[in-house]
Formats: C-alpha cells, sequence, structure tokens
C-alpha cells in the first residue's frame, strides 16, 4: 500500500475510533448519577433516607399547575376504594388490599383515572403506590386514612408507611385526613425514655421519584416521625396544607425534602414536634410562600456535611413566614468540625418573615 494511502486509511480510522469513544465517555459520566440509599444525618432516629449526588448548575423555576392534573384527559376512568373492600366487611381493621387493588386498577387504566376515597374511616398497613402508570392519577382523599399502630406490621419497611414511588403527573386532594397514629412510635422512642435503644419510624407520606406532583388541602396529622417526604422528585406544588402533631411528639418534621428540584410549598399551616420544613442535600429551587410555622423547631436547612460528604442546597426562597412558639427561626444546621464542602448557594429571598 502506498505510503499516502497509508496515512489517509490511518487518518479514517482513526476518526472512527473517536464517535465510538464519544457516546461511551458519556455513558459513564452518567453513571455517577446513580443515587444510592443511605441514612441521613442530623437526626438522632436515623430514620431520614438521602441520596448522594452532585447538582448541576443551572436555574429552575417552580412550574404551577394551572388545571388539575386528573382533567388532563377527556375521559376520566373513576375508581372507588370500596368497589374492592368484601361486602361482609363491616369493620376497619385491614383496607390496605382495597387500596392496592384500587392503585393497580387505575395506574394500568390507557385514560386518566380518579381514586376516590369516600368520606369515611380507612385503617392501613404499609403501602406503595408504584408507577410508572400509564396515564394521569388523581387521588381524591374525603375521608380519613389511618396508620396500623400494630408495629409488627412495619416489620419489611420500618421508615414508610405510604409510599407514592415513581408516578408522573399525580394529583393528591380532597379535604380529607392522613393519620399517622403515632402515639405508640412516640411512646416508645429513645427521646422521650432515654432507656430504650434509638429505632426507625415511619415517615407517614412518602413521594419518591415523582414528577409534576400537586399535593392540595389535607391534613396530614399524628405521624410516626416525619409527616411529608419528597424525595428525588421534581416540578412539586404542594399547598394548602394542616401538618399537626403534639409539640412533644419526637422527630416529627412536617415538610421534609431531600434531592428535589423546583417545589413550592405555600399557604401551609404546620405545627409539630420538630422541624416545620426541612430541606436537605441535593435540593434546588425550593420555595416557602406564606407559611404559618408552630409549634416545633422552625424552618432549617441541613443539617450538612455528615460523614465528609459534600452537600449542595441552592435557590432557597423563604416569602411570607409567620413563625409562631418554635425554638428556633430560620437555620441552616452543618456538622461542627465537617470536612465535606457545605454549601448554600443562592439564598433568594427572606422575606416578611416573623418570629415571635
Amino acid at each position: 500500500m502506498p505510503l499516502q494511502g497509508l496515512h489517509l486509511y490511518l487518518f479514517f480510522f482513526i476518526i472512527i475510533i473517536f464517535f465510538a469513544i464519544i457516546p461511551c465517555y458519556y455513558c459513564l459520566q452518567g453513571d455517577t448519577l446513580n443515587h444510592y440509599l443511605q441514612e441521613e444525618d442530623g437526626y438522632d432516629s436515623g430514620a431520614y433516607p438521602s441520596y448522594i449526588n452532585s447538582i448541576e448548575d443551572g436555574h429552575f423555576k417552580v412550574k404551577i399547575f394551572d388545571d388539575k392534573v386528573g382533567s388532563i384527559s377527556t375521559s376520566v376512568h373513576k375508581v372507588n376504594v370500596d368497589d374492592f373492600k368484601p361486602n361482609f366487611d363491616n369493620n376497619h381493621d385491614d383496607d390496605t388490599e382495597a387500596f392496592e387493588k384500587a392503585w393497580e386498577e387505575a395506574c394500568s387504566s390507557e385514560e386518566g383515572a380518579v381514586i376516590v376515597v369516600p368520606e369515611k374511616k380507612y385503617r392501613l398497613k404499609p403501602v406503595r403506590f408504584s408507577g410508572p402508570c400509564k396515564s394521569n392519577i388523581t387521588v381524591q382523599i374525603y375521608g380519613i386514612i389511618e396508620a396500623s399502630d400494630d408495629r409488627s406490621d412495619y416489620e419489611e419497611d420500618e421508615r414508610h408507611w405510604l409510599v407514592f414511588d415513581k408516578v408522573e403527573n399525580l394529583l393528591v386532594e380532597g379535604g380529607g385526613t392522613i393519620d399517622g397514629n403515632g402515639n405508640i412510635w412516640w411512646q416508645n422512642s429513645c427521646k422521650v425514655d432515654k432507656d430504650l435503644p434509638c429505632k426507625d419510624a415511619p415517615t407517614a407520606l412518602t413521594f419518591y421519584r415523582c414528577q409534576n406532583l400537586v399535593v392540595d388541602n389535607l391534613t396530614i396529622q399524628n405521624a410516626q416521625q416525619m409527616h411529608i417526604s419528597f424525595q428525588r422528585s421534581k416540578d412539586v406544588q404542594v399547598s394548602n396544607l394542616n401538618v399537626t402533631s403534639p409539640e412533644h411528639s419526637p422527630n416529627t418534621d412536617g415538610i421534609h425534602v431531600t434531592h428535589t428540584n423546583n417545589i413550592q410549598i405555600a399557604n401551609s399551616s404546620i405545627g409539630t414536634g420538630d422541624d416545620c420544613i426541612s430541606i436537605v442535600s441535593g435540593s434546588q429551587n425550593v420555595q416557602a410562600k406564606n407559611i404559618s410555622c408552630g409549634p416545633g423547631h422552625g424552618i432549617s436547612i441541613g443539617s450538612l456535611g455528615s460523614r465528609h460528604s459534600k452537600d449542595y442546597v441552592s435557590e432557597v426562597t423563604i416569602d411570607g413566614a409567620e413563625i409562631s412558639g418554635t425554638t428556633n427561626g430560620v437555620r441552616i444546621k452543618t456538622w461542627q468540625f465537617a470536612h465535606g464542602l457545605n454549601l448554600v448557594k443562592g439564598w433568594k429571598d427572606l422575606e416578611e418573615v416573623k418570629w415571635s
């Protein structure tokens, strides 16, 4: 082969190898975005899961949902949880199976689905409502959903009671009540009885890996530990919530936000035994507007910097908060002597905050 032809051959060979390597490189880069469940430090019980990740630079805006999620589809499939209860079931010891079957039917529907929880009392064991679903889903809670107080029911998962996992275009509303029935957990907390070992307790309501989520007009009360947690979710609107538990209830954070982007919490009243709102690592563009907080520990970012970690929280806005009867106002919590980078970037606004 002539020398010139050999050079041309090598040139095209290098070009082919170059374009073959580029996609593989980005695939490898994407592997760094994998999240692994670990204990979230900064709380005595260790019942706060978090996800290690770095936050890419960028600016986000909370998406305001003008329309109800369930009304996006022109036709709606209504699913009543009572339709899945046996006719002879006159007690409310365990309604878990009826809720699971109602979710299965709604999630598999090709048209928008509405799950109706009538104005009655229902008792549930731990349950996970998993996606992805085939269409938009609205959950209308008119009644009371109460947690089982049998601690043996939580042996498979001691950290969660109700979980919505990987669901897009979800609306949860209705004016009803989610009751964690937490008294049995508080009595057995090491914060209440120093002679007891510190153990996990469930979060009442968890939204994990959800996107385009609206939670509106609900009462969430007496959580076993945290009341409501948003984890690894995106584009979330939370409004008109009444979150409440006794002042002495241990570790009962009101609204917990971790690794969640674009979340607005508005027009809500929160009074618990711990932070009204807690914002931890990986959260970006968090807006809290018109919040009533107290009793409790105020509004907090962190704790940050445990286990030599690099923790990031950015673009936090608190606009219009009345904080009364709390141990703190608004604070940033970091671990002492933390070697990791603790960054609260772009604290945008802190306006009309009253603390008494």
